[in-house]
């Protein structure tokens, strides 16, 4: 009897179809796992600050070690695939593991955040304040402090001064971290100078104001002033005194020149009576330059000032009294009654 042979054409049939449907459902779980590697990874969230020389390699395993993707290649995958996988930018990227790859790599294509160092000058403020400040947010106070001591970069101080003061704008900035020192002078400058206005000089101008004189008389009415509702009250009686000839007679100039902060004058000791060329009770009209960085307030407040009592007569002499009030007369008699009821 004669045998059949084994896995004939209905065998060979079967076979490939059996190969056939297991690469079917190879492919099906290689297609199931590979979307799984592209789901979220369940990481915390994470901000990646990618820095000058970093590379994709780095970075894909930094955010895999993280736990903000699954898988480094498979995000390295994607982002080649995107085309986009050179396009990582120095900066920060907020990222979490609640987002897939594809969320990612879209992520990493985008603009970077910078990092910044916010860093705050408070109206009023002397260059001298200005290093410790800096120093205080992780900057060079010593190599600032060379800088502000350049007058030259401001041509309102050049040749006047011995440093920028003044034309510094009490602001708050934002500033990179490794920003130089120049940079960062600069921009406070700059900002002093966005201050200087078409208008706001045309009303200096009618005032008889030079820009620096401007300036000059702003950072007296910040350094006298209680609040910004007194400052064109200030401003009208220093204007109205200058016009008249009277010597200005601020105590805080004479501080200035005499190096002290305002509560170490001492008048038994005889610091009104000493000649500076800052002192306004020596000397009359204004101090040889500003004695601190005024703010927006009090430079509108020279250049919109108070300068008229109720009955409209001119405003010569304010005062402080010891309940908060300021008080405003014409005459040094009102003055001195004031002063008796009120100090």
């Amino acid at each position: 009897m004669t045998r059949g042979r084994r896995g004939g054409p209905g065998g060979c049939l079967w076979a490939l179809l059996g190969v056939t449907l297991l690469l079917v459902v190879l492919a099906a779980g290689g297609a199931l796992y590979v979307r799984s590697l592209l789901g979220p990874a369940g990481g915390a969230p994470y901000t990646l600050e990618v820095k000058p020389g970093d590379t994709l390699v780095r970075v894909a395993g930094t955010l895999q070690a993280r736990g903000i993707v699954k898988n480094a290649d498979v995000l390295r995958f994607v982002m080649r695939r995107n085309g986009t996988a050179g396009s990582l930018k120095e900066g920060l990227y907020d990222l979490s593991g609640e987002m897939s790859t594809e969320q990612v790599a879209a992520k990493l294509a985008g603009p970077a955040r910078i990092p910044t160092v916010s860093v705050t000058i408070p109206e009023g403020r002397r260059v001298k304040d200005l290093p410790a400040i800096f120093q205080k947010a992780g900057f060079d106070g010593a190599a600032l402090k060379r800088v502000l001591n350049d007058a030259s970069l401001s041509p309102y101080a050049a040749g006047r001064q011995p440093d920028l003061e003044g034309f510094l704008f009490p602001a708050r900035y934002e500033f990179r971290p490794q920003e130089t020192p120049r940079t960062i002078v600069q921009t406070m400058l700059d900002r002093m100078k966005a201050e200087f206005t078409p208008g706001n000089l045309a009303r200096a101008q009618a005032l008889g104001l030079s820009v620096r004189d401007w300036v000059i008389l702003a950072s007296m009415v910040q350094a006298e002033a209680a609040n910004d509702q007194e400052m064109p009250i200030i401003a009208g009686v220093f204007l109205n005194r200058l016009r008249d000839g009277i010597a200005l007679g601020s105590d805080p100039t004479v501080a200035y020149g005499l190096g002290k902060d305002l509560p170490e004058l001492d008048r038994s000791a005889g610091d009104f009576r000493r000649d500076t060329p800052y002192s306004t009770y020596t000397r009359q009209g204004l101090p040889a330059g500003p004695i601190n960085n005024p703010g927006q307030a009090a430079l509108l407040a020279v250049v919109r000032p108070q300068a008229k009592l109720p009955d409209g007569r001119d405003a010569l002499y304010f005062l402080h009294g010891l309940n908060g009030r300021i008080y405003v007369n014409h005459t040094y008699a009102e003055h001195n009654r004031d002063i008796a009821r009120y100090r």
